[in-house]
């Protein structure tokens, strides 16, 4: 799983601003600054928040060596505890995949989720989802449920679109509109799909 060249996804902090060819008037909203507040994310010793957090500096130590993998780790990061609000939001490396997960809990009494951050620029194939699927989930407490993932896939200005992955097919939950459980299309469909 090779970065693709390109700018703003070279260097410790690949965001747009960064090292590289971008522009360096870019900016990223991570963490709701503008560029014009702290300059680049490459900026000078001291002015880049970002490579002095503990919980980035922990991510660095883990062995992952793609940087832009570590950077897009930090930010879903960000996003779970301060965006959502998750509880016991912690970075475990995969080294065997490369890649920094996040377990996470949406409510502190649900059961942990793992979060795997991808760059959007990364390409993923199918035998690399499932390998992802297989090595960095959880083992269910349950048996009869189903290995689950949900990828972070980031994009250079921040933007973070979630996917959740399982190893099979999830029957939906029934509707919570009493109205919907007394129609007949859907009394239909549900006979279909419980056959």
């Amino acid at each position: 799983m090779e970065p693709a060249a390109g700018p703003g996804w070279r260097g410790i902090c690949p965001a747009p601003g960064g090292e590289g060819d971008g522009d360096p008037n870019q900016g990223s909203s991570a963490a709701g600054r503008t560029p014009e507040a702290q300059g680049s994310w490459s900026g000078a010793a001291g002015g880049n928040w970002i490579t002095t957090h503990p919980t980035f500096t922990e991510m660095m130590s883990l062995d992952v060596s793609d940087s832009t993998q570590v950077y897009a780790a930090f930010l879903v990061y960000l996003d779970l505890l301060e965006g959502r609000n998750w509880h016991e939001v912690q970075p475990v490396g995969v080294a065997e995949l490369q890649l920094v997960c996040l377990h996470a809990r949406a409510r502190e009494q649900e059961g942990l989720q793992v979060m795997v951050p991808v760059p959007a620029h990364i390409v993923i194939s199918h035998e690399r989802l499932r390998e992802i699927l297989k090595k960095a989930s959880l083992p269910p407490e349950d048996p009869d449920t189903l290995l689950s993932v949900t990828l972070a896939i980031v994009e250079t200005d921040s933007t973070i679109v979630y996917y959740k992955m399982t190893d099979g097919f999830v029957m939906p939950d029934p509707p919570d509109d009493t109205e919907d459980v007394d129609n007949k299309q859907w009394r239909k469909k549900r006979k279909k799909l419980f056959k």
